[in-house]
């Protein structure tokens, strides 16, 4: 098991210094955020990514928020599939195992969300076999708001048509959309036996803790707010052999990924 922030650390200043302000907390994970474009050259990803490596720091990468292949308008969708593929690249170039992606929403016309998420991923997926980058899984993330694609169930049929791509279990996301649905541990290892039959080799994890209302998702909060308890999830996950990287979208990301980490007495540091 991994632990690491979202972004890199402030106190770091630059992304070097940031892997190495990460490794001295004792975490190893680390989600370069690519949030608003991948605008990173080749030769600086490969510097940054011979960093992670020396570190042992296992990286992933999150991509734009404006991907929407459910978009009415058909040059967003277009545009889509670049940031989509783009971010791919300067992954392969970090050596980053996975991107997590935002697919879309229902917008107007729920019906067609998935058949254009489909569509949009497998373009991608063609792309970037064209250009060899086969070592990047596509991470379709389960998102926190009722009016946004990503349930489980989604990400599933998803997967059923197109090769290489695997949930990012944000899980409270999960809790939002469900209004509080992860109240007990028996509620948080249902959520785990939906989630590990789906997540390939590592089950990549987003952690927080959320605000939400009749939507869903409202914002994230630290997990000192206990809502869900992310000490449920560490209980339930404490004798798993399932390889996971926790990537924590707190307020708080690299402090709450040390208290999340501390919460597996095999990885708390003395």
């Amino acid at each position: 098991m991994r632990f690491g922030p979202a972004g890199y650390p402030s106190a770091g200043k630059k992304p070097e210094g940031a892997l190495e302000y990460t490794r001295n907390l004792g975490l190893d994970a680390l989600e370069v955020e690519f949030v608003r474009g991948a605008r990173i050259s080749p030769e600086r990803a490969q510097e940054i990514g011979a960093k992670a490596k020396e570190l042992d720091i296992r990286l992933s990468c999150h991509a734009p928020y404006f991907i929407s292949f459910n978009s009415d308008n058909p040059e967003t969708r277009e545009k889509s599939i670049e940031w989509v593929t783009s971010t791919a690249r300067a992954a392969h170039n970090l050596g980053a195992y996975i991107i997590v992606i935002h697919a879309a929403s229902y917008g107007k016309s729920p019906e067609t969300a998935l058949p254009l998420v489909i569509s949009g991923l497998s373009k991608c997926k063609d792309i970037l076999d064209d250009e060899g980058i086969k070592d990047v899984v596509l991470g379709v993330e389960t998102m926190g708001k009722i009016g946004q694609f990503g349930t489980l169930d989604e990400i599933g049929k998803v997967m059923d048509s197109v090769d290489g791509v695997r949930p990012v279990l944000d899980v409270a996301h999960v809790h939002a959309r469900g209004r509080g649905r992860l109240k007990t541990r028996e509620d948080m290892q249902a959520l785990i036996d939906e989630f590990f039959p789906l997540c390939g080799d590592i089950a990549h994890f987003h952690i927080s803790c959320i605000k939400y209302g009749d939507k869903g998702e409202i914002s994230h909060l630290p997990l000192e707010a206990r809502d869900p308890d992310m000490q449920m999830l560490a209980d339930v996950l404490e004798d798993s052999r399932q390889e996971c990287t926790f990537i924590c979208e707190s307020p708080l990301i690299e402090q709450d990924a040390v208290v999340f980490r501390d919460m597996f007495p095999a990885f708390r540091r003395p």
